[in-house]
Formats: C-alpha cells, sequence, structure tokens
C-alpha cells in the first residue's frame, strides 16, 4: 500500500501545486464529500493527479483558498469520473475547469454494461479496484489510511482511463458526440431553487388539507433550520417517516408528540420543544399553502390515451424508433435522448418536419448530434401516427 498524506499546510499545498503546474498532460481531480452525514455538500477532500507530478490529496476546510490550484491547473483539460457529482463542490471552491473529459458519461456513450468507476477501469485497464469506502463519512479526521488509498486510487489510473477510453470514442465515431455531451456537463448549472422545496417531503401526498400541510412545512423548515445550524443531514436528526407520523398522529400536545411511537430519531426526543413550537406554528398560521401546486409537468403515458389522443399515438409511434436507435448506436436510450424531450415534442408538438422538430428539441436542451441522430426519424413517426392513429396505438400498446 502506498502511503498517501492529506495536505493541510499552506506551504505543503503550495509546493503541491507547483509539481502540479510543471507536470504533463490533463488532470484527473475527484472530490469526496460527506452527504447522507453533514447538510452540505461541501467537498472534504480534492484529489489531483497528474503525470509528472504524482497524486494529491488536499484538505478543503483546513487550507480554504485553492486559487494557487486553480492557477497551476486550470488552462489544461480535467478528468472526471461523473463530472456532474462533483462540479458544484468545486466551485464552491473556486475550483472551475476550462475543458472537462467524463469518463463515466463517455462509458455510456460506449454501450459499457457497467459504468462505475470500479468497472471501468477493469474493462479498460484489467485492474480491480475495491469500492469499500464510497459512503464513508468524509469529514472525519482524521481520515483512516484505508480511506486515503481509496480516494488516491479514484484518481490514479483515470488519465490512464482517459485515453483508453478516447480510443474507443474514436474507434466508434462518437468522439463528436462526447465533446458535446462534456461541453454541456460542464456549462449546465443547477435547476432553480423549488418554490416550495419542503414539499419535497417523502410522503407529503398522505397529507390532506392546508393546515396540516402548513404543520408539514413549519417541521420541515424547523428541521432544515437546525440541520443547517448543526451542519448535519436533516435525515439524520429526524427522518421523514418521522415527521410525516408527527404531521398524522396530530398530537394534542408535545407529551403526546414525545409518546408517538413512529416520531423517532437522535433530535426527535432532545429538540422535541423545536417540534412542537413549530406544530403550533403551523397551527396558528393565517399562512396557509395551497392544496394544489400548478406544475409544468406532464401527465404520465399512462394517461394520454384518454387525455391526449393524437399525443398519445405520437409517443407509441415515436418511442421505439428511438429505442431501436439507441441499440444500433449501442448506447442508452436516455443518452441518445432524453425521454422527457421526446414526451414534450409529441404531447405538443411543432410542425412536423425534421426541421422543426430539431428546433423544439434544441429549446429543451438537446444536443446537435442528439437532434441529428434524432430529430427526422421522430419527425416521420409523428407523420405516421398523424396518418393512422387507431394503428399507431395498437402497435406499442
Amino acid at each position: 500500500m502506498a502511503d498517501y498524506a492529506v495536505i493541510a499546510d499552506r506551504e505543503e499545498f503550495l509546493a503541491a501545486c507547483d509539481l502540479l503546474a510543471a507536470g504533463e498532460g490533463p488532470v484527473a481531480v475527484d472530490v469526496e464529500r460527506a452527504s447522507g452525514f453533514r447538510y452540505s455538500q461541501r467537498a472534504y477532500l480534492v484529489q489531483v493527479f497528474r503525470r509528472g507530478a504524482g497524486v494529491f490529496l488536499f484538505d478543503p476546510p483546513a487550507l480554504g483558498d485553492f486559487s494557487a490550484l486553480q492557477e497551476a491547473i486550470g488552462d489544461v483539460e480535467w478528468v472526471f469520473h461523473a463530472a456532474s457529482q462533483d462540479l458544484p463542490s468545486l466551485r464552491e471552491l473556486a475550483l472551475e475547469p476550462a475543458t472537462i473529459f467524463d469518463t463515466e458519461l463517455a462509458a455510456r456513450l460506449l454501450g459499457h454494461e457497467r459504468v462505475g468507476l470500479a468497472a471501468v477501469v477493469e474493462h479498460t485497464l484489467g485492474i480491480t479496484l475495491a469500492k469499500e469506502h464510497s459512503a464513508a463519512d468524509w469529514s472525519t479526521r482524521p481520515l483512516p489510511e484505508s480511506w486515503l488509498e481509496y480516494a488516491a486510487l479514484d484518481v490514479l489510473h483515470l488519465i490512464d482511463v482517459r485515453d483508453a477510453i478516447d480510443a474507443e470514442l474514436v474507434d466508434a465515431g462518437k468522439e463528436g458526440f462526447a465533446a458535446e455531451e462534456f461541453a454541456a456537463t460542464l456549462t449546465r448549472r443547477p435547476k432553480p431553487v423549488r418554490e416550495d422545496p419542503w414539499r419535497r417531503l417523502s410522503g407529503l401526498h398522505r397529507v390532506r388539507g392546508a393546515r396540516n400541510l402548513a404543520v408539514a412545512r413549519e417541521l420541515w423548515t424547523a428541521r432544515e433550520e437546525y440541520a443547517q445550524e448543526m451542519d448535519v443531514s436533516p435525515g439524520r436528526l429526524v427522518p421523514d417517516r418521522s415527521l410525516l407520523a408527527a404531521i398524522l398522529g396530530a398530537p394534542a400536545n408535545k407529551q403526546a408528540l414525545a409518546g408517538l411511537a413512529d416520531f423517532h430519531g437522535r433530535a426527535s426526543r432532545t429538540q422535541l420543544d423545536r417540534w412542537w413550537n413549530a406544530i403550533e406554528r403551523g397551527r396558528a398560521t393565517a399562512d396557509l399553502p395551497r392544496e394544489r401546486v400548478p406544475s409544468d409537468a406532464l401527465p404520465p403515458p399512462r394517461a394520454w390515451v384518454d387525455r391526449n389522443p393524437e399525443a398519445d399515438a405520437r409517443l407509441k409511434a415515436a418511442r421505439p424508433v428511438v429505442e431501436a436507435l439507441a441499440d444500433e448506436l449501442h448506447m442508452p436510450t436516455e443518452n441518445l435522448l432524453t425521454p422527457d424531450h421526446l414526451r414534450r415534442v409529441a404531447w405538443q408538438p411543432p410542425e412536423l418536419t425534421a426541421e422543426s422538430i430539431g428546433e423544439a428539441l434544441a429549446d429543451l436542451g438537446a444536443r446537435r448530434w442528439q437532434i441529428a441522430q434524432t430529430a427526422q426519424k421522430i419527425a416521420d413517426a409523428f407523420v405516421d401516427a398523424a396518418q393512422s392513429p387507431e394503428e399507431g396505438a395498437a402497435t406499442a400498446s
């Protein structure tokens, strides 16, 4: 086992940045968080490897300012495995790549059966990686040596994997597809914060009435504020199912709340006043939430035959065509075209031409290569469905 150490000292950090700046070629980058343990999604370890420099494990809470690392490697390609998971945490540290290569996304485009890092490393290099610490609490200090070995291996082989995967892309004629996907991943920004984030509470569909929804909102908000204050994952304080039990149980007083068998969690009793006060606020407020929230979500496809039979015929005609094309290209259907994009153009189509379908898909966020592969076939399928809707509906029902 190699001897890896976490760099938490400023002088060691600057020396490491100098070595990385003098290295060769792209850099492999990975991030370890404490998801499920901490409230934030901040990085608790940043791993970087570059040929000619080596592997470096950086401690973000101790180091704080990462501008020297950005200056050292900011203008070269950064190689990730599942970049979309790591980019938000890196951006919190003001670490921003100019270009990326994503081995996980590339493996999907190539039709690999398994796309986890260990599987891709084994497929491309024949090296077996252990993945026993992937769900660890990386906010732990000091980090155990076995965890550091695991973290280092996440980047140690990634440049070799990148080169092997890139050769596969070229052989398959998919390097252009991949370049567009990498650029889209890099420029994609987080979804806007929901207007009512408390509606994410699992099981909320069981809560009836605006007053009970107000109680749900106040309990969720109280837990969120306490979780942020303590930097602990909300579900570790009081699980969703316990908040739901408190709402549905309608306790008459604080003692009754404490007596609910299903109201548990590490903070369910130690913070009993906090939860009871939230329930009372929900019961007293004049600011009642809407029971039904407008949404731009489409109805589930199973309901289309009754609600929009023409759209149902279009979807049933086009979906197998897109799936067959994905099989032909040896990639998952969702990587060829986001299923929601197809559903939306089927529900409310533009003019039934490849050009109009392509423009509609582009407005939804489809990439140029996806449009080039699918727009004509979707338009043809829609035309067929319009000419014989009964046959189109029966074909895939």
